[in-house]
């Protein structure tokens, strides 16, 4: 190996030892970010890098729609903004704009099973109480229901906040038609009503028997006594006839 050769060989070897130690040397300020061996400008919050500085400065590109960028940023692809959906039992709070985003809670009727400063990222379908317990405590955005059974006496369909006791059935002999449990009220005979109806019932028949009786005996007496009916008696005596008959028939069947 001659003398240049070995010129050059050092000459290489210097020159790669000067670029890895610039490179790793190399401090950028906090408005900028390392490419290489050069420092390029930040894209502000709401862009992201189209091309990285070479000859000029960074080229940025505004987040497209769905998309945000909350930092300055060396990023060429914004993120995506998160979706509140009703699957997920959530909803929007805040929309996602450019700069940040969205922020979701509960649905009505869930509650918050991951929650991050102001956001909720994951929810729950409160706790439905079932028949035979009372609501405790109600489900809120952050927190689920709590159900509680029913003691001894009293009942609940699952939707009260409280038990409720059981009907008592009144009367100097108790006429329970059915006896209540945790999740159904107790059900009385009402025996007042059914003799109240056959006591009604039973003064109507006697009004039409008794009213069907004098119309026969009227008749029978008008007939036996050769007189001439003027009209408005036969109207009424139709009219009554056909009442009488149609309310006997009636009762009768």
């Amino acid at each position: 190996m001659n003398l240049r050769s070995k010129h050059l060989e050092a000459a290489s070897l210097l020159i790669l030892l000067i670029k890895v130690f610039c490179v790793n040397t190399l401090t950028c300020p906090p408005t900028e970010y390392q490419i290489g061996n050069r420092c390029c400008s930040f894209c502000p919050p709401g862009n992201r890098v189209e091309t990285h500085c070479r000859f000029r400065s960074t080229s940025c590109l505004p987040c497209e729609k769905d998309t945000f960028m909350n930092l300055p940023t060396a990023r060429r692809m914004c993120f995506p903004c998160t979706t509140c959906g009703p699957d997920s039992g959530l909803k929007i709070n805040t929309s996602c704009t450019a700069t940040t985003d969205s922020l979701c809670e509960p649905l009505e009727g869930f509650y918050c099973t991951d929650r991050t400063r102001n956001n909720c990222a994951a929810a729950k379908k409160h706790t439905q109480c079932k028949p035979g317990q009372f609501i405790k405590h109600r489900g809120t955005a952050l927190t689920d229901s709590e159900c509680s059974d029913c003691s001894d006496g009293t009942f609940s369909d699952g939707t009260r906040t409280s038990c409720q006791a059981h009907t008592q059935c009144e009367s100097p002999k108790p006429q329970l038609k059915r006896p209540g449990t945790t999740s159904t009220d107790a059900e009385c005979e009402n025996t007042s009503l059914i003799v109240t109806v056959g006591i009604i019932t039973s003064v109507v028949l006697v009004f039409f028997v008794l009213s069907a009786i004098a119309f026969v005996f009227w008749k029978r007496k008008i007939c036996h006594s050769g007189k001439k009916r003027n009209p408005t008696e036969v109207r009424l005596f139709s009219l009554f006839h056909s009442v009488c008959s149609d309310s006997v028939y009636m009762f009768s069947a």
